[in-house]
């Protein structure tokens, strides 16, 4: 089940785990990423707190946790490639997983039609 955020994150979730990463509309808005800034591994964020940084030729834009929880993974082939957060955002362009502390938070997460109307907007 994928669920979007208001902060153009996308979460992949599977049971108590997700994995997170910007949207088509975030890269979009970026325009060409040249560096990621990743959590650290065991760090435990509470939802909406800042848990990496995106930058682009453009701008720079905090990437949030989107609910409570620990990071388990990054994306080290992100760090090393930043271009896929726009190749691929929703696949290899992904930045971290996060063992969710309450998953019943992403109940209140958007799914795709709703966040497709809010990201039109």
């Amino acid at each position: 089940m994928i669920k979007y955020t208001e902060d153009h994150e996308w979460l992949q979730i599977d049971g108590d785990t997700a994995v997170v990463g910007i949207t088509h509309h975030a890269q979009d808005a970026l325009g060409d990423v040249v560096f990621v800034d990743l959590p650290e591994v065991g760090k435990t964020f509470a939802a909406k707190e800042a848990a990496g940084v995106v930058e682009s030729v453009k701008a720079a834009a905090d990437v949030y946790m989107p609910v409570d929880g620990e990071i388990t993974e990054v994306n080290e082939e992100l760090r090393s490639d930043p271009s896929l957060a726009n190749t691929d955002p929703l696949g290899k362009g992904w930045f971290f997983k996060v063992k969710l502390s309450n998953p019943a938070q992403t109940d209140a997460l958007l799914d795709e039609t709703a966040y497709k109307a809010f990201s039109a907007a």
